[in-house]
């Protein structure tokens, strides 16, 4: 019998914004001292009063609009009611009856709606007697840090369109990266940022299955193992004919596989009811809804239309670029650079293609690499994208070698520094001696004879090492192509 199975997900994003979702505490999400970030509203002391973050109900409307939903006219916020010990109030405050945006669509995956509300504390599993974490017991202890308490967190709840895990793992990358290009969150899973509940069943006909979620997806590997591993279980059951449970579940990292935590809650098990002291608000009363939308930046999926018809790109290549915002921007800054470098005498300005390509393969290779090694992003660098054009034209010019090139950048990357400037202080550049050159090349088929005859009885590697030996006395100063053919020309 073949399992059709459908799947959900509940996807769950800490925004950007100066302060938390109903008070002036700082959202900061780089603060490693414990409850630093706290006051009698985050945590919940009676009689204090919360008042909702207009940042964040922006944020929530913005992502509303590139996904392709309606901003609700109305909306509220209602309590959600369940005792946790992170959860300082006894109570969350979230949106059920009325979200900010209904409706939506991403990759081909309906979206139900997008609300609004507070994430809870953080719990801290202390081993016993760990100075460090400040228990002084002699039993294991759980602690609780309040510094994300009342954070605004966003969630987009799906319709159950998606059948496999390979497409909740691209729905979510394709989310998260209109996060990032928003400016709404940096959605990163490794820091709690972006975290996902799947909700999975597997039916044998055309009606849903009994489902269970899985929580606290908080990595891209753990959502596609947890899914696929819930398909699994649930189609060996139906296979014995025993009964799927209707259940939540948690993915066990260190044994690959999702353990039973509790019966699935329904709606009425939190007791929602609308929150008392946040009234029912219009969104027109907030911002102006039509002026937000006007001011939303290009999407992921229109820049890749764009980046193959302005540059010829290849899916990897585009992907590649549209992938990180930053390292997008900064291509596009430095493309920009280079029209108007190449622009002609009658100001009209055309772009080379292999300028383009040659930019692209440096940005892509030799800085971006130079980023990671060094842990930096692209939003930290101290090149200017201009800067990076300004290396290109060199190269392409001829004026410099490859590997200077690659030298110059290295002093770019530390100093910041343009390209001339870096040539003109380090005595950098192409050699235009021919007679200098040539004599190297002399002296240098001279002192290696033994590399000469191996040349000579075919082994092409050797031109390799001469072309190398002359690099090395004119210290970079000369082109590989015009080193080949001085030698070839000698040799033959």
């Amino acid at each position: 019998m073949e399992y059709r199975p459908t799947i959900g997900l509940e996807v769950h994003a800490e925004l950007k914004t100066r302060t938390k979702m109903f008070c002036d505490s700082l959202n900061d999400p780089d603060e490693k001292r414990p409850n630093v970030n706290v006051c009698p509203v985050c945590l919940g002391h009676p009689g204090t009063l919360p008042v909702p973050n207009k940042q964040a109900i922006e944020h929530v409307v913005k992502v509303g609009f590139a996904t392709g939903g309606r901003p609700n006219g109305r909306s509220r916020f209602d309590r959600k009611n369940y005792f946790y010990p992170d959860l300082p109030k006894g109570y969350q405050i979230s949106q059920s009856g009325e979200p900010l945006v209904i409706g939506g669509e991403l990759r081909g995956v309906k979206i139900n709606h997008i609300h609004l509300e507070e994430d809870a504390g953080k719990l801290i599993h202390a081993e016993a007697g760990n100075k460090e974490q400040g228990t002084r017991n002699k039993e294991d202890a759980t602690l609780v840090d309040y510094n994300r308490a009342g954070v605004p967190l966003m969630e987009l709840v799906t319709e159950p369109d998606l059948h496999s895990a390979e497409e909740a793992v691209a729905f979510m990358k394709e989310l998260q990266l209109i996060l990032r290009y928003l400016g709404a969150s940096d959605a990163d899973l490794e820091r709690g940022q972006m975290r996902a509940d799947a909700n999975i069943s597997v039916s044998a006909t055309s009606e849903l299955g009994t489902r269970a979620e899985v929580k606290n997806l908080n990595s891209f590997n753990a959502v596609f193992q947890a899914i696929n591993y819930e398909i699994k279980r649930q189609t060996e059951l139906l296979e014995k004919n025993e009964t799927v449970r209707q259940e939540t579940r948690g993915w066990n990292e260190a044994k690959q596989e999702t353990t039973s935590q509790r019966s699935k809650e329904e709606a009425q098990d939190y007791r929602y009811f609308p929150e008392p002291d946040i009234p029912p608000f219009e969104l027109s009363n907030v911002f102006d809804v039509e002026r937000l939308k006007d001011l939303l930046p290009e999407m992921p999926a229109e820049k890749r239309v764009r980046f193959e018809k302005e540059y010829g790109f290849d899916s990897r290549r585009v992907e590649l670029l549209v992938g990180d915002p930053g390292m997008a921007s900064f291509f596009e800054e430095a493309v920009s650079e280079l029209s108007a470098s190449e622009a002609d005498d009658t100001g009209s300005r055309g772009l080379s293609m292999p300028v383009i390509t040659l930019l692209y393969n440096y940005l892509s290779s030799d800085l971006r690499g130079l980023i990671h090694s060094s842990g930096t992003a692209f939003s930290d660098l101290k090149i200017a994208p201009e800067h990076l054009a300004h290396l290109v034209l060199l190269l392409d010019a001829q004026k410099i070698t490859t590997r200077q090139a690659k030298d110059i950048l290295a002093k770019m990357f530390e100093t910041g520094a343009d390209p001339a400037e870096i040539m003109k202080s380090e005595n950098i550049g192409v050699s235009s001696n021919v007679d200098e050159i040539e004599a190297v090349v002399a002296a240098v088929v001279a002192e290696n004879q033994a590399a000469v005859a191996d040349y000579k009885k075919g082994k092409t590697a050797s031109m390799q090492f001469l072309i190398g030996k002359a690099m090395g006395k004119l210290k970079g100063r000369a082109r590989p192509e015009m080193l080949r053919d001085l030698f070839e020309r000698i040799l033959h």
